[in-house]
């Protein structure tokens, strides 16, 4: 195996056991708060302590990588998850679990700016998409896995907590064998050297690509931290919850790389538009049989198989319309509308089944489904050239 596929199978493997933390977080630390008898809207406030943590670190992650590299941010934002993971079960108080959730958040935002930027950086027009779908693919991967673990919590509490973080220190430390690198650091004129005049020349050129990162935020974080509440709710047990909520990233997996290769073919746009529209009548579907637990495993996954990409099919889209001077803002631009996508989820997600509790939850995943379908749809493309 050459050093390129070395190093991009390292990354891959990086981010799969970040998703896999991630993934065990949310629903395990939603779970404990319900049956503490914490209110949905707080449990939806703690779970965006992750976001904020991200949304908290993004704008200060450029110059440092530009300075010191791709593998320095990474081996910093693997060693915050790694250690706060495993103090998570010292102290089980509300203030502290939200604390440490910012410090993950601050991590994870380190880790994937780090990897993505790097596999985005590196990979060539032939095999982008298929590439960041191999990306999204381990992510989704451990995000499936990781809520599986809640299984655990009727063995010990602290359980989930030690076993992810001896698996991140495990495929953290295999970062020893990959040489760093820098981004494209080149003088332009015709782009900005200021951070924030780079995240602006980012959004206007290329803001139509940041709504998918949006909606899959919004979509992740409110289906691993208040579904779960809601589903105990409607009648359901935990152990089939922690069964259910995984289908959503298992159907993304089987998806993920046939939708990366088809985006390669026909372009971002086609896919993104038909896959959105799926995913809109799956979860219309949802909201009806909610009560069905058959129903939910069915739904959930052909859910994950249309919109579990939109995450990948986002960046590859972003990746298409940028230079390579712009892609490290555009990777935290990203990472910044999937963290206000994970902020906002849980909280209207938290305050829509409180304050609506005989709507189904599914309707407002639907909503904000359409609402991003349409902004894709009427955005010209000949106007995202005019910009290019």
């Amino acid at each position: 195996m050459n050093t390129a596929n070395y190093r991009f199978w390292i990354l891959i493997g990086l981010v799969l056991i970040s998703g896999f933390s991630q993934g065990m977080l949310l629903p395990l630390l939603s779970i404990i708060l319900e049956q503490n008898g914490i209110s949905s809207t707080i449990n939806g406030l703690h779970a965006t302590g992750l976001y904020i943590g991200v949304l908290l670190a993004s704008p200060f992650m450029e110059k440092p990588m530009r300075k010191f590299g791709f593998k320095p941010i990474i081996v910093v934002g693997g060693m915050l998850v790694i250690i706060s993971l495993g103090i998570f079960p010292l102290w089980d108080a509300l203030w502290f679990w939200f604390i440490l959730r910012m410090i993950i958040g601050i991590g994870d935002q380190m880790l994937h700016f780090g990897t993505q930027t790097w596999i985005t950086a590196t990979a060539t027009e032939n095999t982008r998409g298929r590439n960041i779908a191999l990306y999204g693919l381990s992510f989704g991967l451990g995000f499936a896995l990781g809520p599986l673990m809640t299984r655990l919590l009727s063995v010990h509490q602290a359980l989930p907590f030690i076993i992810s973080a001896l698996l991140s220190l495990l495929v953290w430390s295999t970062l020893i064998f990959i040489r760093n690198q820098w981004p494209e650091d080149e003088i332009d004129s015709a782009y900005p050297t200021s951070s924030v005049q780079r995240f602006m020349k980012t959004i206007k050129i290329a803001w139509v690509a940041l709504l998918p990162g949006f909606g899959y935020g919004f979509l992740e974080a409110s289906l691993h931290s208040i579904f779960p509440v809601y589903g105990l709710r409607i009648g359901h047990q935990v152990d089939m919850l922690a069964l259910i909520i995984p289908c959503f990233a298992f159907g993304s997996l089987i998806t993920q790389l046939p939708l990366g290769i088809l985006s390669d073919k026909y372009g971002r746009k086609p896919i993104l538009l038909t896959v959105l529209s799926l995913g809109i009548i799956c979860f219309s579907l949802s909201a009806v049989w909610e009560s069905s637990v058959l129903g939910l495993f069915i739904l959930f996954t052909l859910a994950g198989m249309c919109v579990g990409s939109l995450f990948s099919l986002g960046i590859s889209y972003m990746t298409d319309l940028l230079p390579g001077k712009l892609l490290p803002a555009g990777n935290l631009m990203v990472g910044i509308m999937f963290s206000l996508g994970s902020i906002s989820g849980p909280f209207i997600g938290g305050l829509f089944i409180e304050k609506l509790p005989h709507v189904s939850f599914f309707y407002l995943i639907t909503i904000v489904l359409i609402i991003i379908t349409g902004a894709i749809f009427f955005q010209k493309d000949k106007h995202q050239e005019q910009q290019i």
